[in-house]
């Protein structure tokens, strides 16, 4: 390729074994498994793919290990459009996942591996990054890593628009994730904040505390930026409660949404095909540096994303579901 991708995605290409349980146990119960499988995941490979679905020029920068889960993970994503030449491979354990989803498409995941804990990012990781229109990043990413594609944001000369979804729990991400204090300078510097109630909770304290510090955050980037839009315009943020909808925070306004009502099969993989209905609509679709928005245009791009979420969750496993863009748009306008 001559010139590397709009979207590059920093995450984890894992191997998800599926477990289709009759309950999520409780502190010292159990449950029984009536099929098990594996499926392709991972946030960044999940953000990345459903990016490809959408018909975006993406692609993934990512570690797998020289072993099975590696090859298999590097063979689904050849067969997919997302550009992987910036996923490497190591000698440690590929990082996987396993899933136990329940009959209500609830789910609970431990992850093993340590192949994407040990990414760092290279020469070329780095020039890819700056290049591109859309940077994105997941708080599962090792803080080292999340420094260091902050460090290319901040230097670069026509910086991409940056992206970071605080994926997981403060305690979930010491010593393998994005510590405290460099999601603090991320909350700041990122174009698009995202975070789920568990993650929220652990980080800011609860849901009230998360919009007032996230408001508080776009106060100073709208006051530094001279000429932009109080109303409509750069930071935004989104706090989603699930099957509860999400609260969108855009420009210190803040509005509640709800969520699609479908048959939930298995919502594994439904934050991360929410986030890249959003980067589809609020940043790629504006490029570099994307500008002033008005109230319409925040309601357009969360209703399109939560259909690429609750389409999502109707198949199993985390990218199986993932659709296409005119799927999401029929599915819209048969709800309007």
């Amino acid at each position: 390729m001559s010139e590397g991708p709009s979207i590059v995605a920093v995450g984890a290409a894992a191997i998800d074994e599926w477990y289709a349980v009759s309950n999520l146990p409780e502190p010292d119960g159990g449950a029984f498994a009536s099929e098990v499988t594996t499926a392709f995941g991972g946030v960044g490979a999940n953000v990345a793919v459903a990016l490809d679905r959408l018909d975006r020029d993406v692609g993934l920068v990512s570690r797998v290990g020289d072993d099975e889960y590696g090859r298999r993970a590097r063979e689904y994503l050849a067969e997919t459009g997302v550009d992987a030449s910036r996923v490497a491979v190591g000698d440690d354990p590929s990082t996987r996942s396993v899933v136990l989803s329940a009959p209500n498409g609830e789910r609970a995941i431990v992850t093993t591996g340590e192949s994407f804990r040990r990414i760092r990012l290279s020469t070329a990781d780095r020039e890819a990054i700056a290049a591109a229109d859309v940077a994105f990043l997941t708080g599962y990413t090792p803080d080292p890593v999340s420094r260091d594609v902050l460090d290319v944001v901040e230097t670069a000369s026509d910086p991409p628009a940056l992206v970071f979804d605080l994926s997981g729990p403060v305690e979930e991400l010491v010593g393998r994730g994005t510590e405290p204090e460099t999601a603090h300078r991320l909350l700041h510097a990122a174009d698009l904040f995202v975070a789920g109630d568990v993650a929220a909770a652990a980080y800011f304290g609860g849901e009230a505390a998360a919009v007032e510090r996230v408001a508080a955050a776009q106060r100073v980037r709208v006051d530094a930026v001279e000429g932009s839009d109080a109303v409509g315009g750069w930071p935004r943020a989104v706090l989603t409660h699930g099957a509860d909808g999400m609260t969108v925070v855009a420009a210190c306004q803040v509005r509640r949404f709800d969520a699609f009502d479908v048959d939930a099969v298995d919502t594994t993989g439904a934050g991360d095909a929410f986030v890249a209905g959003l980067i589809d609509r609020w940043v790629a679709a504006e490029g570099r540096g994307a500008g002033n928005a008005g109230s319409d245009d925040v309601a357009d791009g969360v209703r399109f994303a939560a259909a690429v979420a609750a389409i999502n969750c109707t198949e199993r496993f985390a990218q199986r579901g993932l659709p296409a863009r005119d799927e999401v748009e029929r599915f819209i306008a048969a709800r309007k």
